[in-house]
């Protein structure tokens, strides 16, 4: 078997291997998280927008989210307003697990 190459000039992302070699995750938890760590880093994450980015529906987006959180490779945490109504989440994507780590 071949392996064809491009000589990357530039619009290529840098990552860590780790998460590829989780056996136990999933290829579609392990392509959204190869996708969010391709993102600039001040992308607004949310569930709609990453349906955007691919031909998955909210509920295969959300699945993926889960099981992310579940390997400890992303965080997510409910943000409220300074009257204590919910505004949002904020994402912390790992890529290394941080299940064992405080954060």
């Amino acid at each position: 078997m071949s392996i064809m190459r491009v000589h990357k000039t530039g619009n290529f992302t840098v990552m860590s291997n780790f998460h590829f070699k989780e056996k136990e995750m999933s290829l579609k938890a392990k392509g959204l998280l190869s996708l969010m760590l391709s993102l600039p880093d001040d992308w607004n994450y949310s569930v709609a927008g990453l349906v955007t980015l691919s031909k998955d529906g909210k509920d295969g987006v959300m699945s993926a989210l889960s099981e992310l959180e579940s390997f400890g490779y992303l965080k997510r945490t409910r943000v409220t307003d300074d009257k204590g109504r919910f505004s949002g989440i904020e994402y912390d994507i790992f890529e290394q697990p941080m299940k064992d780590l405080p954060i």
